[in-house]
């Protein structure tokens, strides 16, 4: 099987599959950074400034 693309074709499926990978990885580094909550804490920012609202602007499963 044969598939002609041309070379600005190319570097740009190419392009855009390194931004992919790079922003999932970078993701994954920003996770593992955050500090971690415990369920005092989290009761006592909650008491102060009310729970966390439903809206979620997105969402993601990191697999580490």
């Amino acid at each position: 099987m044969v598939v002609n693309t041309s070379d600005a074709k190319l570097k740009t499926i190419v392009k855009e599959s390194v931004k992919e990978a790079l922003r999932a990885e970078m993701m994954k580094l920003r996770a593992l950074v955050l500090p971690e909550v415990s369920e005092k804490e989290q009761k006592d920012i909650e008491k102060r400034y009310g729970a966390p609202s439903k809206k979620i602007a997105k969402s993601h499963v990191l697999r580490v």
